[in-house]
């Protein structure tokens, strides 16, 4: 058992591969850590919970967190890649609100603070972000062929979002109407996302905030996926995050290589300064999590995470000496 990581949390998403049929094993893992806290991710099942749930109920583990949608939904049309909470057609649209309102309900008996939702895209007929992936990693992102596609993708993107935006809003709405009915003291926190057409950029979470002033819906922080959309030319990243602190539930605290995510901050870049400009997001953010993907391991963790605390805590004495 390593030392304490304090009120730092970490994510299912890390182990949940290993343990298909195992949800205590998962967890265990997981505390073996030093994490006193999990993010239980969307791919954790109700079968996994058989085993998961005697552990949170004698206090072995806290739960941070739950991603919707919460416990797993094999449908593809509720996955983490859809119109989810956004849905022109409102049976669709409907389900997806009572998807939602069901994992506030796993993370309120859980003793958790919030829930992590992916509201939504702007829909495209096929896979316009995989494609400028593609061209991005082959030609460069100053290429005639990227930038070409970069604006027809944000022709339409610009053209449709306040639309979808309106039909997120509508849902959150709702969802809040019901959550809040019943008591549940969870935050919703609109996470910033990994694919260009999805939703929200940091401009439309905070529009999503002062729209819906004095309900739970914050924005949650992915860092890493937040550093992939700055490199890919869709928001200013660090510069409009800490302009939003104040606006921030919670972070999903990774590094990104190039275009590729989950990776422990400092260790894997062996970049030892770019990642401090996100140090004050994540202090004054009321949950931390770790989401980290399984290649990283424990030692490289650990040692993340000693580099990242202790720039913190350095950072913190140098202002209470006015340095």
């Amino acid at each position: 058992m390593h030392s304490s990581k304090g009120e730092y949390s970490f994510s299912t998403c890390w182990n949940i591969k290993r343990y298909p049929h195992d949800g205590a094993g998962m967890i265990r893992e997981i505390s073996e850590l030093g994490f006193q806290y999990v993010e239980l991710n969307y791919n954790v099942t109700t079968e996994m919970l058989k085993t998961i749930e005697p552990l949170i109920e004698k206090g072995e583990m806290g739960v941070s967190s739950v991603h919707n949608t919460f416990p797993h939904t094999p449908d593809p049309d509720y996955g983490t890649d859809s119109v989810l909470l956004g849905f022109d057609d409102e049976d669709k649209r409907k389900r997806a609100v009572k998807l939602l309102v069901g994992s506030a309900e796993y993370a309120h008996r859980y003793g958790a603070k919030a829930v992590v939702v992916h509201p939504g895209e702007v829909p495209f007929s096929y896979n316009i972000d995989e494609e400028l992936k593609g061209i991005y990693h082959e030609q460069g992102k100053d290429s005639p062929a990227y930038q070409k596609l970069w604006n027809e993708m944000l022709e339409r993107r610009e053209r449709l979002s306040e639309h979808y935006l309106q039909r997120i809003q509508h849902s959150l709405e709702e969802v809040c109407e019901i959550t809040m009915s019943r008591g549940y003291d969870i935050a919703f926190g609109i996470e910033t996302r990994s694919r260009c057409y999805q939703m929200p950029t940091l401009t439309e979470a905070k529009k999503v905030r002062e729209r819906m002033k004095g309900a739970p819906v914050y924005l949650w922080y992915d860092i890493g996926h937040g550093m992939m959309m700055d490199r890919m030319g869709l928001y200013h990243n660090a510069e409009e995050a800490n302009a939003m602190k104040d606006d921030i539930i919670g972070v999903h605290i990774h590094e990104t290589l190039g275009l590729s995510d989950h990776w422990c901050p400092y260790v894997h870049s062996k970049d030892m300064e770019y990642f401090d400009r996100f140090l004050d997001i994540i202090q004054q953010a009321p949950i931390k999590v770790y989401e980290l993907k399984a290649a990283c391991q424990p030692d490289e963790i650990h040692t993340s995470h000693r580099l990242l605390t202790d720039k913190i805590q350095q950072r913190q004495a140098s202002l209470a000496k006015g340095v």
